[in-house]
Protein backbone atom coordinates (compact mmCIF):
# COMPACT_ATOMS: atom_id res chain seq x y z
CA UNK A 1 0.00 0.00 0.00
CA UNK A 2 1.29 3.48 -0.86
CA UNK A 3 2.20 5.55 2.15
CA UNK A 4 0.90 9.11 2.35
CA UNK A 5 1.47 12.34 4.21
CA UNK A 6 -1.62 14.48 4.71
CA UNK A 7 -1.14 18.23 5.15
CA UNK A 8 -3.15 19.37 8.19
CA UNK A 9 -1.55 22.84 8.30
CA UNK A 10 0.62 24.18 5.51
CA UNK A 11 3.06 26.55 7.25
CA UNK A 12 3.96 29.95 5.80
CA UNK A 13 5.59 28.71 2.59
CA UNK A 14 6.27 24.99 2.24
CA UNK A 15 7.23 23.64 -1.17
CA UNK A 16 8.44 20.36 -2.64
CA UNK A 17 12.02 20.75 -3.91
CA UNK A 18 14.89 18.59 -5.08
CA UNK A 19 18.27 19.63 -6.54
CA UNK A 20 16.64 21.63 -9.32
CA UNK A 21 15.78 21.54 -12.99
CA UNK A 22 18.83 21.56 -15.25
CA UNK A 23 19.16 21.83 -19.02
CA UNK A 24 16.16 24.05 -19.76
CA UNK A 25 17.42 27.60 -19.26
CA UNK A 26 17.69 28.12 -23.02
CA UNK A 27 13.88 27.86 -23.03
CA UNK A 28 13.46 30.31 -20.16
CA UNK A 29 12.88 27.65 -17.48
CA UNK A 30 14.30 28.53 -14.06
CA UNK A 31 16.54 26.15 -12.15
CA UNK A 32 14.33 26.12 -8.99
CA UNK A 33 15.32 23.48 -6.40
CA UNK A 34 16.34 23.79 -2.75
CA UNK A 35 17.88 27.15 -1.89
CA UNK A 36 20.61 25.26 -0.01
CA UNK A 37 21.22 22.06 -2.02
CA UNK A 38 23.77 20.73 0.48
CA UNK A 39 21.29 20.83 3.36
CA UNK A 40 18.68 19.06 1.21
CA UNK A 41 21.23 16.40 0.22
CA UNK A 42 22.26 15.81 3.84
CA UNK A 43 18.64 15.49 4.95
CA UNK A 44 18.10 12.90 2.24
CA UNK A 45 21.18 10.89 3.18
CA UNK A 46 20.11 10.88 6.83
CA UNK A 47 16.71 9.55 5.77
CA UNK A 48 18.35 6.84 3.67
CA UNK A 49 17.65 8.41 0.27
CA UNK A 50 19.73 9.37 -2.71
CA UNK A 51 20.74 13.02 -2.45
CA UNK A 52 18.40 14.15 -5.22
CA UNK A 53 15.15 12.83 -3.72
CA UNK A 54 12.35 15.35 -3.22
CA UNK A 55 12.16 17.07 0.18
CA UNK A 56 10.00 19.77 1.72
CA UNK A 57 11.55 23.22 1.95
CA UNK A 58 10.11 25.07 4.96
CA UNK A 59 10.14 28.86 5.30
CA UNK A 60 9.91 30.60 8.71
CA UNK A 61 7.17 28.30 10.02
CA UNK A 62 6.59 24.67 9.16
CA UNK A 63 3.60 22.51 8.34
CA UNK A 64 1.74 19.89 10.35
CA UNK A 65 1.73 16.51 8.59
CA UNK A 66 -0.04 13.25 9.35
CA UNK A 67 1.72 10.07 8.21
CA UNK A 68 -0.51 7.06 7.67
CA UNK A 69 2.39 4.59 8.03
CA UNK A 70 5.84 4.45 9.68
CA UNK A 71 8.51 6.74 8.21
CA UNK A 72 12.11 7.71 8.70
CA UNK A 73 12.61 11.47 8.61
CA UNK A 74 15.47 13.93 8.91
CA UNK A 75 15.47 17.69 9.46
CA UNK A 76 18.30 20.03 8.44
CA UNK A 77 18.76 23.79 8.08
CA UNK A 78 17.55 26.36 10.59
CA UNK A 79 16.43 25.02 13.97
CA UNK A 80 12.81 23.86 13.84
CA UNK A 81 10.44 23.45 16.75
CA UNK A 82 9.44 19.87 15.90
CA UNK A 83 7.10 17.52 17.79
CA UNK A 84 5.66 14.12 16.97
CA UNK A 85 2.49 13.40 18.95
CA UNK A 86 3.81 15.79 21.62
CA UNK A 87 7.35 14.35 21.76
CA UNK A 88 10.29 16.52 20.70
CA UNK A 89 11.97 15.47 17.46
CA UNK A 90 15.74 16.09 17.19
CA UNK A 91 17.40 17.56 14.10
CA UNK A 92 20.43 16.48 12.13
CA UNK A 93 19.90 12.73 12.52
CA UNK A 94 17.63 9.95 11.26
CA UNK A 95 14.42 9.62 13.28
CA UNK A 96 11.99 6.74 12.83
CA UNK A 97 8.32 7.47 13.48
CA UNK A 98 5.22 5.29 13.59
CA UNK A 99 2.04 6.48 11.93
CA UNK A 100 0.96 9.76 13.49
CA UNK A 101 1.22 13.55 13.37
CA UNK A 102 4.40 15.60 12.99
CA UNK A 103 4.11 19.27 13.92
CA UNK A 104 6.79 21.65 12.65
CA UNK A 105 6.59 25.09 14.21
CA UNK A 106 8.65 28.27 14.10
CA UNK A 107 12.23 28.35 12.82
CA UNK A 108 15.09 29.88 14.80
CA UNK A 109 18.49 30.99 13.61
CA UNK A 110 17.50 31.22 9.96
CA UNK A 111 14.68 31.35 7.45
CA UNK A 112 14.58 27.82 6.00
CA UNK A 113 14.77 24.15 6.89
CA UNK A 114 14.43 20.92 4.90
CA UNK A 115 12.44 17.81 5.74
CA UNK A 116 13.33 14.50 4.11
CA UNK A 117 11.27 11.32 4.36
CA UNK A 118 12.55 7.88 3.43
CA UNK A 119 11.60 7.18 -0.16
CA UNK A 120 11.17 10.90 -0.86
CA UNK A 121 8.00 12.81 -1.65
CA UNK A 122 6.65 11.08 -4.74
CA UNK A 123 5.24 13.96 -6.78
CA UNK A 124 5.36 13.78 -10.60
CA UNK A 125 8.57 14.56 -12.48
CA UNK A 126 8.26 17.65 -14.70
CA UNK A 127 11.15 18.39 -17.07
CA UNK A 128 13.37 16.03 -15.13
CA UNK A 129 12.69 17.40 -11.64
CA UNK A 130 10.12 17.28 -8.85
CA UNK A 131 10.93 20.85 -7.78
CA UNK A 132 8.21 23.47 -7.45
CA UNK A 133 8.64 26.44 -9.81
CA UNK A 134 6.47 29.04 -8.11
CA UNK A 135 6.92 31.61 -10.88
CA UNK A 136 6.20 29.13 -13.66
CA UNK A 137 3.37 27.43 -11.77
CA UNK A 138 4.48 23.85 -12.36
CA UNK A 139 6.27 21.02 -10.56
CA UNK A 140 5.81 19.91 -6.96
CA UNK A 141 2.13 20.06 -6.06
CA UNK A 142 0.44 21.90 -8.93
CA UNK A 143 3.28 24.43 -9.06
CA UNK A 144 2.36 26.04 -5.73
CA UNK A 145 3.08 25.98 -2.02
CA UNK A 146 1.38 23.30 0.06
CA UNK A 147 -2.14 23.89 1.34
CA UNK A 148 -4.13 22.27 4.11
CA UNK A 149 -5.89 19.25 2.66
CA UNK A 150 -3.10 18.29 0.25
CA UNK A 151 -1.94 14.66 0.22
CA UNK A 152 1.62 13.69 -0.67
CA UNK A 153 2.51 10.15 -1.75
CA UNK A 154 5.76 8.80 -0.32
CA UNK A 155 8.25 6.57 -2.08
CA UNK A 156 9.29 3.05 -1.14
CA UNK A 157 10.05 2.68 2.56
CA UNK A 158 13.11 1.38 4.41
CA UNK A 159 11.39 1.54 7.81
CA UNK A 160 9.93 -1.57 9.47
CA UNK A 161 6.15 -1.53 9.07
CA UNK A 162 5.70 -2.52 12.73
CA UNK A 163 7.40 0.58 14.21
CA UNK A 164 5.37 1.65 17.25
CA UNK A 165 7.31 4.53 18.81
CA UNK A 166 9.71 7.36 17.99
CA UNK A 167 13.28 6.13 17.69
CA UNK A 168 16.43 8.12 16.94
CA UNK A 169 20.14 7.37 16.94
CA UNK A 170 22.64 8.74 19.53
CA UNK A 171 24.76 10.49 16.87
CA UNK A 172 24.02 13.55 14.75
CA UNK A 173 25.66 15.94 12.32
CA UNK A 174 26.48 19.49 13.40
CA UNK A 175 24.66 21.56 10.82
CA UNK A 176 26.18 24.91 11.74
CA UNK A 177 29.67 24.30 13.15
CA UNK A 178 31.44 26.32 10.44
CA UNK A 179 28.77 28.97 9.87
CA UNK A 180 29.57 32.52 10.96
CA UNK A 181 26.44 34.66 10.55
CA UNK A 182 28.58 37.80 10.69
CA UNK A 183 30.99 36.78 7.93
CA UNK A 184 30.76 38.81 4.71
CA UNK A 185 29.03 37.52 1.60
CA UNK A 186 31.78 37.18 -0.98
CA UNK A 187 31.14 38.07 -4.59
CA UNK A 188 32.99 38.57 -7.85
CA UNK A 189 32.38 42.17 -8.90
CA UNK A 190 31.89 43.33 -12.46
CA UNK A 191 34.58 45.84 -13.56
CA UNK A 192 33.54 49.49 -13.29
CA UNK A 193 30.32 48.54 -11.43
CA UNK A 194 29.28 50.23 -8.19
CA UNK A 195 30.67 48.45 -5.12
CA UNK A 196 28.51 46.67 -2.56
CA UNK A 197 31.29 46.80 0.03
CA UNK A 198 30.93 50.42 1.12
CA UNK A 199 27.95 49.91 3.43
CA UNK A 200 25.95 47.43 5.48
CA UNK A 201 22.73 46.31 3.80
CA UNK A 202 19.47 45.04 5.25
CA UNK A 203 17.34 42.24 3.85
CA UNK A 204 14.01 43.51 2.55
CA UNK A 205 10.74 41.82 3.62
CA UNK A 206 9.84 41.66 -0.09
CA UNK A 207 12.57 39.06 -0.70
CA UNK A 208 11.50 35.64 -1.98
CA UNK A 209 12.85 32.56 -3.75
CA UNK A 210 13.40 34.58 -6.92
CA UNK A 211 15.65 37.15 -5.31
CA UNK A 212 17.01 38.59 -2.08
CA UNK A 213 16.27 42.31 -2.11
CA UNK A 214 18.64 44.61 -0.25
CA UNK A 215 17.89 47.95 1.42
CA UNK A 216 20.40 50.68 2.06
CA UNK A 217 21.77 53.92 0.64
CA UNK A 218 20.88 53.81 -3.04
CA UNK A 219 23.71 53.05 -5.42
CA UNK A 220 24.03 55.03 -8.66
CA UNK A 221 22.24 53.03 -11.29
CA UNK A 222 23.51 53.49 -14.85
CA UNK A 223 21.02 53.55 -17.67
CA UNK A 224 20.05 50.08 -18.82
CA UNK A 225 21.46 49.07 -22.19
CA UNK A 226 18.02 48.00 -23.35
CA UNK A 227 19.24 44.51 -24.18
CA UNK A 228 18.54 41.62 -21.82
CA UNK A 229 21.52 39.48 -20.86
CA UNK A 230 21.76 36.02 -19.26
CA UNK A 231 21.48 35.89 -15.47
CA UNK A 232 21.62 33.01 -13.00
CA UNK A 233 21.25 32.31 -9.28
CA UNK A 234 23.83 34.50 -7.58
CA UNK A 235 23.75 37.35 -10.11
CA UNK A 236 23.49 40.76 -8.41
CA UNK A 237 21.28 43.19 -10.32
CA UNK A 238 20.84 46.92 -9.78
CA UNK A 239 17.34 48.23 -10.56
CA UNK A 240 16.72 51.95 -11.22
CA UNK A 241 15.95 52.58 -7.51
CA UNK A 242 19.55 51.72 -6.61
CA UNK A 243 18.58 48.87 -4.24
CA UNK A 244 20.41 45.67 -5.33
CA UNK A 245 18.78 42.27 -5.85
CA UNK A 246 20.68 39.00 -5.46
CA UNK A 247 18.99 36.41 -7.65
CA UNK A 248 18.18 33.03 -6.08
CA UNK A 249 17.02 29.62 -7.30
CA UNK A 250 13.75 30.78 -8.92
CA UNK A 251 15.51 33.55 -10.86
CA UNK A 252 14.56 34.39 -14.42
CA UNK A 253 17.04 33.39 -17.12
CA UNK A 254 17.63 36.84 -18.66
CA UNK A 255 17.42 40.39 -17.32
CA UNK A 256 17.97 43.95 -18.45
CA UNK A 257 19.10 45.56 -15.19
CA UNK A 258 22.81 46.41 -14.87
CA UNK A 259 24.82 43.73 -13.04
CA UNK A 260 27.14 44.40 -10.10
CA UNK A 261 28.68 40.94 -9.91
CA UNK A 262 27.96 37.39 -8.81
CA UNK A 263 27.85 35.84 -5.32
CA UNK A 264 30.32 32.95 -5.12
CA UNK A 265 28.95 29.39 -5.01
CA UNK A 266 30.28 28.73 -1.51
CA UNK A 267 28.33 31.66 -0.02
CA UNK A 268 25.12 31.54 -2.05
CA UNK A 269 23.46 28.94 0.27
CA UNK A 270 23.90 31.32 3.20
CA UNK A 271 21.43 33.69 1.58
CA UNK A 272 18.73 31.01 1.98
CA UNK A 273 18.81 31.67 5.74
CA UNK A 274 18.51 35.48 5.59
CA UNK A 275 15.49 36.85 7.44
CA UNK A 276 13.78 40.23 6.90
CA UNK A 277 15.78 43.05 8.46
CA UNK A 278 18.97 41.00 8.76
CA UNK A 279 22.17 42.96 8.19
CA UNK A 280 24.55 41.86 5.42
CA UNK A 281 27.90 43.09 4.23
CA UNK A 282 29.80 42.08 1.13
CA UNK A 283 33.42 41.45 0.26
CA UNK A 284 35.00 41.30 -3.19
CA UNK A 285 36.56 37.99 -4.19
CA UNK A 286 38.61 36.81 -7.18
CA UNK A 287 37.85 33.81 -9.37
CA UNK A 288 40.67 31.64 -7.98
CA UNK A 289 39.48 32.11 -4.41
CA UNK A 290 35.88 31.41 -5.45
CA UNK A 291 36.92 28.10 -7.05
CA UNK A 292 38.98 27.10 -4.00
CA UNK A 293 36.12 27.82 -1.60
CA UNK A 294 33.61 25.98 -3.81
CA UNK A 295 35.84 22.88 -3.87
CA UNK A 296 36.29 23.02 -0.10
CA UNK A 297 32.51 23.25 0.44
CA UNK A 298 31.88 20.28 -1.85
CA UNK A 299 34.57 18.24 -0.10
CA UNK A 300 33.04 18.97 3.32
CA UNK A 301 29.60 17.77 2.17
CA UNK A 302 31.15 14.63 0.66
CA UNK A 303 32.91 13.82 3.95
CA UNK A 304 29.68 14.24 5.93
CA UNK A 305 27.77 12.07 3.45
CA UNK A 306 30.42 9.33 3.78
CA UNK A 307 30.08 9.48 7.56
CA UNK A 308 26.29 9.27 7.35
CA UNK A 309 26.40 6.29 5.00
CA UNK A 310 28.86 4.52 7.29
CA UNK A 311 26.72 5.12 10.35
CA UNK A 312 23.47 4.11 8.65
CA UNK A 313 25.03 0.83 7.59
CA UNK A 314 25.16 -0.13 11.27
CA UNK A 315 21.62 1.03 12.17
Amino acid sequence: MTRQASVLQAGLLTTVQDLGRSGWRHLGVAHAGALDPAQAQLANRLAGNAGDAAVLEITLRGPTLHFDAPVRIALTGATVSAKFEGTLVPMGRPVELPAGTLELGALRGGARAWLAVDGGFDVPMVLGSRSTDLRGGFGGVAGRALRAGDTLALGETVVPANATSLRSVPWWIDLHHDTDPHAPIRYQPVPQAASLCSQVWRVSPSSNRQGLRLQGEALPAPAAAGVSEPVAPGTIQLPPDGQPIVLLADAQTVGGYPRLGHVIAADLPRLAQCTPGQRLHFEACDAATARRLACAAQARVARIQWMIDTRLASV
